[in-house]
């Protein structure tokens, strides 16, 4: 059987299926940010054996592994890929682990809600102060830009994963109706 707002196709429709979609995009440029840091590190090892390393490559490693990790989430909560203890849950009827998941649901987006809330402020308070790297004076608050966007996602994921949980809970149908 497909999973919760799944139809036969494997794919959503509709707006989840337009916020599936842009989600997915949203977790390849984080890979594809990590692949950068990567890269950057290889330059800067190899620069380092000839006696000239990258200057601050660790301040951009954690800025591009930060920025990588938080465009995975809303990935991990759309697609139903964040850790779960199944030990629990196998022998639990389908209804009994859509209501589990409605409550993981419930809590990701009160969770990414908070952290949208208090990030952004966090952001702001690095503008204000004018904070940069030590190396490279890169400003810490546009990090936060991608993160912000990331964490939005996460927000949009939660509420889709929990309205296809929710209706799994009420009518028994994996489908939309």
């Amino acid at each position: 059987m497909a999973s919760p707002g799944y139809l036969t196709s494997g794919r959503r429709t509709g707006l989840a299926g337009v916020i599936e979609r842009f989600v997915t995009l949203w977790a390849v440029g984080g890979g594809l940010v990590l692949l950068a840091v990567v890269a950057m590190n290889v330059v800067s090892i190899v620069g380092a054996a000839f006696g000239s390393p990258f200057p601050g490559d660790f301040e951009m490693t954690e800025v591009g592994v930060a920025v990588a990790a938080f465009s995975f989430l809303p990935y991990c909560q759309m697609s139903g890929a964040n850790v779960t203890a199944d030990i629990f849950t196998s022998g639990a009827s389908p209804r009994v682990i859509a209501t589990t998941r409605c409550v993981a649901s419930l809590v990701a987006l009160l969770f990414s809600a908070l952290l949208l809330w208090r990030m952004s402020l966090g952001m702001i308070d690095q503008k204000t102060y004018g904070y940069t790297t030590a190396i490279l004076q890169f400003p810490t608050w546009q990090a936060f830009v991608p993160i912000l966007a990331s964490l939005a996602l996460l927000l949009l994921a939660a509420m889709t994963t929990l309205l296809e949980d929710l209706r799994l809970v009420s009518t028994g149908s994996r489908s939309h109706g």
